[in-house]
């Protein structure tokens, strides 16, 4: 199973009244062939931004990828990608499902021809070719009557069925990689499943690459195969999803898994929250990001950044809590 995409050294800034965003902070991550990666961390560590990077989607001004950052998809880098070049990956090759469907489609153009559009733009076929492969599609992602559904605009369409025609869009070229970003925020917890199960057999079906970005721990246990926590526009840890799961190293990883809600809770017992807020991103703090939520903060967190720690092939984290000299935690409890 060879590497479809490498994200190596990303930095991605934008540029404000205020100073200089610095939204992604060097973040490097693969993903395998027929793979689904999850990226999780609170809103605002920089996971829509590396979604929009892996897309090509960052708006310059304000937006700014840095020099020293590469994407590499089948060992190109995308980044270097004429105006053709582009055309060709975007919808053909990587597909992105958004997390608001009703902003993201047209809501003055019939949903049939929004994915008709997609189809023509990469595939050779007649308009009644088009036409027919479009309702195939509205079938596919489960949506009855298609041929009428083909033919009705946004709004004729509850919130979970907006998404299913997202993610028909998205999958109208057969793309290798799909980026869902948070493509079940705004939907209640039923069709919240449907979704993600129709995005888990049409991966295996189609055997593309999935790239599934949320900021819910409990999304992706049975969904993805490799799990990267973000915290303030970095990777703090990532690893198998058991060993996040199992065996997580991280006090932020720790603090997610906390608040994820839980069957066994006691009557009126409160859920776990992570007290305080993420770091202002104009101005970065010089140490670990997380040092002023951690329980286990050292003086040496909030002075410089920790470096990473390997514990499997699979599995690192950084976190000074792991350094030699450090005294040893058996991390747990509250956060």
């Amino acid at each position: 199973m060879g590497k479809l995409l490498e994200v190596k050294n990303l930095q991605v800034s934008y540029n404000t009244y205020a100073g200089e965003v610095r939204s992604v902070r060097g973040i490097t991550f693969d993903v395998n062939e027929g793979e689904t990666v999850a990226i999780v961390g609170e809103s605002g560590c920089g996971k829509s931004v590396t979604a929009k990077a892996i897309m090509g989607l960052i708006q310059t001004p304000p937006g700014e990828i840095k020099k020293e950052s590469e994407i590499l998809y089948k060992g190109e880098n995308i980044l270097n990608f004429n105006e053709k070049q582009w055309i060709n990956y975007r919808g053909g090759e990587c597909s992105i499902i958004f997390q608001d469907a009703l902003t993201a489609l047209n809501p003055t153009m019939k949903v049939g021809k929004q994915i008709a559009e997609n189809i023509a733009a990469h595939r050779s076929m007649s308009r009644e070719e088009v036409k027919k492969e479009a309702i195939k599609l509205i079938q596919m992602v489960g949506i009855a009557n298609a041929e009428k559904r083909f033919n009705q605009y946004p709004h004729e369409f509850s919130g979970g069925m907006r998404q299913r025609i997202m993610i028909a869009i998205a999958l109208a070229c057969n793309p290798k990689l799909l980026v869902a970003d948070e493509p079940t925020t705004a939907l209640d917890v039923t069709i919240q499943a449907q979704i993600l199960e129709l995005i888990m057999n049409l991966q295996k079906r189609l055997g593309t690459s999935v790239i599934m970005i949320t900021h819910d721990l409990g999304v992706v246990a049975d969904i993805a195969q490799r799990i990267v926590v973000m915290y303030s526009g970095k990777i703090v840890e990532s690893g198998t999803s058991d060993e996040i799961f199992y065996n997580p190293k991280h006090p932020y990883t720790w603090a997610l898994l906390k608040a994820v809600p839980r069957l066994d809770l006691k009557n009126k017992e409160e859920l776990t929250a992570i007290e305080g807020a993420p770091p202002d991103l104009i101005a970065p703090p010089e140490g670990c990001a997380f040092s002023t939520r951690c329980k286990y903060c050292m003086k040496i967190c909030l002075k410089e950044a920790p470096q990473k720690t390997d514990f499997e092939e699979t599995h690192r984290a950084y976190c000074w809590r792991y350094h030699p000299k450090a005294p040893r935690i058996e991390m747990g409890g509250d956060i």
